[in-house]
């Protein structure tokens, strides 16, 4: 397969310095749009190129114009057609995607789906979970790839380990009409609290559905984890799910600087070129520890759903059922902190999310964030992140 070929001539038939590069990349994802800044950032840095993108979803079908006369190609190749298209041009090819072909070997700039899940992993065991389970996509070696990475990862932090599989209906998207009453009694009977990693959100939301219509409490019972964050589908949901940091940019910048090497002729790479997962975006979806006992269940999910209000510790016992002494007393034994700590560090979560995320005014944070005064929530905020509620926006909109 080639790695490069003939510069051919400019469409006005003079010659040029300026490469022509293609990038068959979906821009209708978190994930897509991110490469696409990793590929101009390199552009910026060191072309000039000629960079031709259309908007795509992840499933639409991408190739070049037939005609088309360029130098390069940066693609996420998701099936054995486009490879073998793709190859027939004869110029340098850099896959970003994470999907191995038979018989497509192009150089890969990619995913390491093996950190993907150990981080998956920890990210359950640090809350507490012994209980995880993994959302399957039948058919598609890559998610079997993730799959048992989690499964060896869970293996070694000594957790139980389940799967439930279902046909995709294209790509790695399940099926709108998936059997949520199936889905829900598989749900129902693992043990709990469980956690659930799956490979996209789209999975997720699957799960999540599902818990809503079997009446199990998200995260409380059941934590959802994506193996990829979407800034757009994570968030839609009732339930906000957490999901899986994936250098992007980095690896789009990565394969640019690759495609630049291959287009000067310079030698293709041994091996693919693997990016470890940055962390976890952490939403409601697995924003707990995992507890079995029904009382804290409870509090800890009315605290939760009530974070935009100035609840008591009173109010919580009774919507627990337990009296307020015994309520602390567990409080105390199972998290090393009080009731009324976690209210507060609810309201706090709360106000940083607001503060990061939106451009509200801090009087305002402070009032739909349960804390009873601007004063009040100006003191807690600076002893607790060192720091005023202000210079946190700044901090965090810099990052």
């Amino acid at each position: 397969m080639s790695s490069r070929g003939k510069r051919p001539p400019s469409p006005s038939g003079q010659k040029s310095d300026i490469r022509r590069v293609a990038v068959l990349v979906e821009t209708a994802t978190t994930w897509g749009r991110r490469i696409h800044t990793g590929i101009h950032t390199y552009d910026r840095k060191h072309g000039p190129w000629q960079l031709f993108v259309e908007a795509r979803g992840p499933e639409e079908r991408m190739r070049v114009p037939t005609g088309w006369r360029g130098d390069g190609i940066i693609a996420r190749v998701g099936n054995v057609e486009m490879g073998r298209e793709l190859s027939a041009l004869g110029i340098p090819i850099v896959n970003v995607s994470a999907i191995p072909l038979p018989n497509v070997s192009f150089p890969r700039v990619t995913t390491d789906l093996a950190s993907s899940a150990r981080q998956a992993a920890e990210h359950f065991a640090d809350r507490g979970f012994k209980h995880f389970a993994y959302f399957s996509l039948l058919g598609l070696g890559y998610v079997a790839t993730h799959q048992q990475a989690f499964a060896e990862a869970v293996a070694e932090l000594g957790g139980d380990f389940t799967t439930f599989s279902t046909e995709p209906v294209v790509g790695a998207e399940p099926d709108w009409n998936l059997d949520l009453t199936r889905l829900g009694q598989w749900l129902k009977q693992l043990p709990q609290p469980v956690g659930i990693l799956t490979w996209n959100p789209s999975s997720a939301r699957e799960i999540i559905y599902a818990c809503q219509q079997a009446s199990l409490l998200v995260p409380e019972e059941v934590a959802v984890l994506s193996g990829t964050d979407d800034d757009l589908l994570c968030e839609l949901l009732r339930v906000p799910t957490s999901g899986i940091l994936v250098p992007a940019e980095q690896i789009g910048h990565q394969a640019a600087e690759l495609l630049d090497r291959l287009m000067n002729g310079g030698s293709l790479p041994k091996e693919p070129v693997l990016f470890k997962t940055q962390g976890i975006k952490t939403r409601q979806s697995t924003d707990t520890l995992a507890v079995s006992d029904p009382a804290l269940v409870k509090a800890l999910s009315f605290i939760r759903e009530n974070a935009m209000r100035p609840i008591q510790v009173q109010d919580v016992s009774q919507h627990a059922g337990v009296s307020r002494r015994l309520l602390e007393r567990r409080f105390l034994q199972m998290l090393g902190r009080s009731p009324a700590a976690e209210i507060r560090r609810a309201h706090l979560e709360r106000a940083k999310r607001l503060l990061g995320e939106t451009d509200m005014p801090i009087a305002e944070i402070s009032d739909v964030s349960g804390f009873g005064s601007p004063e009040y929530f100006a003191d807690l905020f600076h002893r607790q992140m060192k720091m005023t509620p202000l210079k946190y926006r700044r901090e965090v909109r810099r990052r």
